[in-house]
């Protein structure tokens, strides 16, 4: 299973989901939905963006775990 860590990353840069949102360019209600591990799917320019802004790799936001 994929687990998103977008929230840690966010809260290790300080920065508020509005904020990331505006700089981004992506919809509050989509980033909640990415960073509450609700997203089918990502496009890469959106996980670009992301690290980008938050000045991390994509590893620091995604994270494969085994299913339990």
């Amino acid at each position: 299973m994929i687990e998103v860590n977008l929230d840690v990353m966010m809260a290790r840069r300080r920065m508020s989901l509005n904020e990331l949102s505006d700089r981004v360019g992506i919809t509050v209600a989509n980033l909640s939905i990415l960073k509450n591990n609700k997203a089918k799917a990502v496009r890469f320019s959106t996980l670009d963006a992301i690290c980008r802004e938050l000045n991390c790799s994509v590893a620091d936001i995604l994270e494969y775990r085994e299913d339990r």
